[in-house]
């Protein structure tokens, strides 16, 4: 048993030795591109903290008029006032946005529109993971609501101006997690049967399907969508588990940090010649593989059709 207990410690041990090395080798894709975006206009969902903030530093870096939107203002104007001093670009905005609560999502919206005459990137990155059973202001399943049909309801919103200011680009984030996803249209607000795990599962595979017929129903407007993996990063996503914020912490010298989680949906929003690559899924800055339900035409095609009855609006 000593032994045994030995020979694990030393394993340990070395293992976090060894982590800076480790964390490297995984770190995975950079955006090479070198590519500035003066006078482009920039909307990041959740970019008050993590992977999004990290976007929008660097889209910043590059020139780019930034509007973080977000649910915590006072956290939005802390990271702006950070990415206005490290990147020495004054034109990086807050402005509040609740994805859980659509009529939040209308008044972000009508205030954008109102303010800015052209939108050149919308970066979809915020979300929630493993929420307790919960519905948003809709009664929408809060999964469901914030990482799929918030952001759906955004994009139709600000999809006219991203066609007035073609090329213009959507980059949807979503998870490996979409493998162990379903979309159950018989029970899509989790009332029957409910597990946190799975419902971020579900949600991120409707981020995947999303993309899919976003793309194809916006072919020939100059309007382009990607859908990203950031890879397994240490930000704050765990927070609403116990015992994966536990696991976060135990294994994060393993993890991606928030600026590596960062660079497929910068490669996305930045490189050049992506155009034909429209609804397809990226991870570590290039086309990798998904899931057969998350190429499914028709799930894809009820899922939009549903999200539309769900949202009241009508999207041809």
């Amino acid at each position: 048993m000593l032994l045994i207990l030995g020979l694990l410690t030393s394993f340990l041990s070395i293992l976090y030795l060894t982590a800076p090395s480790i964390r490297k080798f995984f770190a995975g894709g950079v955006c090479t591109t070198t590519v500035q975006i003066p006078g482009k206009v920039v909307v990041v969902t959740g970019a008050n903290t993590g992977i999004g903030k990290e976007t929008a530093r660097e889209l910043a870096r590059r020139g780019a008029r930034v509007y973080i939107a977000c649910r915590d203002v006072l956290k939005g104007e802390s990271a702006a006032s950070e990415i206005r001093a490290d990147t020495q670009n004054s034109q990086v905005l807050v402005r509040k946005l609740d994805l859980s609560d659509t009529k939040s999502i209308r008044a972000f919206a009508e205030g954008f529109l109102a303010e800015e005459k052209k939108l050149h990137l919308l970066i979809n990155n915020a979300g929630v993971m493993l929420y307790p059973y919960s519905k948003t202001a809709d009664g929408f399943e809060m999964h469901l609501g914030v990482n799929h049909l918030g952001h759906f309801l955004l994009t139709y919103l600000l999809l006219g101006r991203l066609k007035e200011s073609a090329p213009s680009r959507v980059v949807n984030l979503s998870s490996v997690a979409h493998l162990g996803g379903k979309i159950r249209f018989h029970d899509l607000h989790g009332e029957k049967r409910y597990c946190s795990g799975f419902a971020y599962c579900h949600s991120k595979l409707a981020n995947v399907l999303f993309t899919r017929e976003l793309a194809k129903r916006l072919q020939g407007t100059g309007v382009t969508a990607y859908v990203v993996h950031p890879g397994i990063v240490m930000s704050e996503i765990v927070r609403h588990s116990f015992l994966m914020c536990l696991l976060w912490r135990l294994f994060s010298p393993f993890f991606k940090s928030t600026r590596q989680g960062a660079q497929t949906s910068l490669h996305c929003a930045l490189a050049e010649g992506l155009e034909p690559l429209s609804g397809k899924y990226f991870s570590d800055c290039k086309r990798t593989w998904v899931s057969p339900r998350a190429r499914n035409k028709k799930t894809a095609e009820r899922l939009w059709n549903v999200s539309c009855e769900l949202l009241g609006i009508q999207w041809e």
